[in-house]
């Protein structure tokens, strides 16, 4: 029986595995088999799903380089009546995906805009981060441009919510770098390939995890579970002098700048960027 025969054109966001093709609902196999049509990111990797439950709805791509002109088609067609589902190559579309600027036109068209939830990476990852789960916040993937990046960095310095990251094998280390200097050694959780067959938890500092990714190159697709700063927690205002003695004392000893302000930074656990900006700070004055 076709439930869904009877509705008018709409948008259905089907939520897909993120790894291991039993993750999909019944509900979410039902909707992709009776809908007109399914829009998907990739459509070879979403064919293998649909090829191993049988499923032989039409297909056709959505992703960000057609976003655009592809989504007004999209719309056209729902317009006219078609029943559209809309899936990602995995977990919920409209996740750091294009999957929003869809659903957003469909909205504004007054169309019917329906989720069929399912598995999501960063829910997963956050619930067996061992982190708090009570209060979190999603950033998906950092920007690309150093100055965007920055710009977010700065901005999660003092936040006291858990944050969740995604990142790409090749850009882990420069991220989990990036994330020591800004937030200085908080814990952290590093999930890789959820539910797939070489899952892995990481649970540590971000300091071990920098050092480890120095020697080992990563594989898979990454999601980070990042502690927020503590209630009460002190910048390196605190004791900043008795800091700046401890780096100048390691200098010294004939440490280079960078490898002192390092050191200090991981003893104290505090964000080595803003450690370095205070010692070029105490530097400037004594010029004057």
């Amino acid at each position: 029986m076709n439930h869904i025969a009877n509705e008018a054109g709409c948008l259905y966001l089907v939520a897909t595995p993120i790894g291991n093709l039993e993750d999909i609902t019944l509900r979410a196999l039902r909707v992709l088999r009776e809908v007109d049509l399914i829009a998907a990111e990739d459509t070879r990797h979403s064919r293998k799903l649909l090829a191993h439950y049988d499923i032989h709805t039409p297909l056709t791509s959505y992703h960000q380089h057609n976003e655009k002109a592809k989504g007004e088609d999209l719309l056209e067609k729902m317009l006219a009546g078609t029943k559209l589902a809309l899936i990602s190559d995995a977990g919920m579309p409209g996740i750091s995906d294009p999957g929003h600027e869809l659903v957003l036109k469909a909205v504004q068209a007054g169309l019917r805009v329906i989720p069929v939830p399912g598995p999501s990476a960063s829910l997963a990852a956050l619930v067996v981060s061992g982190l708090p789960t009570d209060r979190f916040v999603f950033e998906g993937f950092l920007p690309r441009g150093a100055k965007a990046k920055k710009a977010v960095l700065e901005g999660l310095q003092n936040e006291s919510r858990t944050i969740i990251l995604y990142e790409a094998p090749h850009r882990l280390l420069s991220t989990l770098r990036d994330l020591y200097d800004f937030l200085g050694d908080r814990d952290v959780a590093l999930v890789r390939e959820i539910s797939k067959i070489h899952e892995e938890i990481q649970r540590g500092k971000l300091g071990s995890l920098v050092e480890y990714y120095g020697t080992h190159a990563p594989k898979g697709e990454f999601t980070l579970i990042i502690k927020g700063k503590e209630n009460g927690e002190k910048g390196i205002e605190v004791s900043l002098d008795a800091l700046l003695q401890e780096v100048f004392k390691l200098e010294g000893t004939g440490k280079d700048r960078k490898a002192a302000i390092k050191e200090v930074a991981q003893k104290y656990k505090l964000p080595k960027r803003e450690l370095y900006k205070a010692v070029v700070e105490a530097l400037e004055k004594d010029k004057h």
